[in-house]
């Protein structure tokens, strides 16, 4: 609410001539009316009530919010942590520039938050696909914009993220690190949720006819390091990502020129040059399953490799029939 102007009183100050005000008449008591009227004076009718001042407009809140946040980045005056992860620009600017396409371009329908603890770690694994990465990005919005503490998701990134330059800083940014076990046990023991995708490049370059059917899981390396930490394992299963990028084919020669694991063909990339590169908009679910508990396990059970074998086996054989699940109760690819 914008200041009123106060007028001080002031005994010197000249008075001015005291305005008459003609006094109207006072019911007798025996007419059954009330007690006399005070007559309010002319120039301010009794019936308009006096003007309130305006509070600031949401544009206003929202300039002062922005021009403060410039001045921090200027500045340096903002947090990062031993990782890089810079929240106040992820909520400000990445979640803001991601939300348009999670909302409405792939208007992503969310299954199962609550099974996503309130606070503490927890290891939330998911099928990956798509030709390019936006899944992970898709579930990161996910997390943050559905649970009801907001929480922020760090995702496990393989080296190729971490190499290519514009990329690694905002990768950093984002909260995600490199996919190593020493990582994310730290992030989990520091009460963080983390997200895993254990198909890794077989599974986001795969073929378009091997599309919802997952890939091997490696070696349960995921399932040692939320066993040490004493952390649940959520599955998590993604339905959509795998048309926006129809891969009928994979260039090796040039994937293997240009150092990358494979260079998709798809019905539009590279014949429509940029534009190819635009996903189709496909209608996307992600369900997080219910978490599988791992603190009853003994320490020395991070070691065990039939445990991890089973427990890696138990948590693709639920990600793979919530898939198929999910495929089923689809009424179409886009809506």
């Amino acid at each position: 609410m914008a200041d009123a102007k106060v007028i001080p009183f002031d005994e010197d100050r000249p008075r001015r001539r005291a305005r008459r005000v003609r006094a109207l008449p006072v019911p007798d008591a025996g007419t059954g009316a009330g007690a006399a009227v005070v007559p309010a004076p002319a120039s301010v009718p009794a019936s308009v009530p006096a003007p309130v001042p305006a509070a600031p407009g949401g544009w206003e809140r929202r300039l002062a919010g922005g021009l403060a946040f410039l001045r921090r980045r200027v500045t340096g005056d903002y947090e990062v942590d031993d990782f890089g992860y810079d929240k106040e620009l992820t909520d400000q600017v990445l979640m803001s520039v991601l939300r348009p396409v999670y909302d409405k371009y792939f208007r992503v329908e969310v299954k199962g938050i609550e099974n996503i603890p309130k606070e503490g770690g927890a290891l939330i694994v998911a099928n990956h696909s798509g030709t390019l990465p936006l899944d992970g990005l898709m579930m990161q919005v996910a997390v943050h914009d559905h649970h009801p503490a907001q929480r922020h998701l760090r995702l496990l990134a393989a080296d190729l993220v971490f190499m290519l330059p514009v990329v690694n800083e905002l990768a950093r940014k984002a909260g995600h690190t490199l996919a190593c076990a020493e990582d994310a046990q730290r992030l989990l023991e520091a009460g963080e949720l983390v997200g895993v995708m254990p198909e890794g490049f077989k599974g986001i370059g795969k073929p378009f006819e091997d599309r919802y059917k997952l890939q091997r899981f490696g070696r349960g390396g995921f399932v040692s390091t939320a066993l040490r930490a004493g952390t649940p394992i959520v599955p998590c299963s993604i339905v959509g990502a795998e048309e926006i990028y129809p891969m009928i084919g994979n260039a090796k020669t040039v994937a293997r020129l240009l150092g990358i694991p494979y260079f998709p063909i798809t019905p539009t990339f590279p014949w429509l040059g940029p534009l190819g590169a635009v996903p189709l908009p496909t209608k996307w679910t992600i369900q997080f399953g219910e978490p599988i508990a791992t603190d009853g396990y003994p320490p020395e059970a991070a070691e065990d490799p039939m445990l991890m074998f089973n427990l890696t086996d138990q948590v693709r054989e639920q990600i793979q029939h919530t898939l198929y699940k999910l495929l089923v109760q689809r009424r179409s690819v886009f809506f």
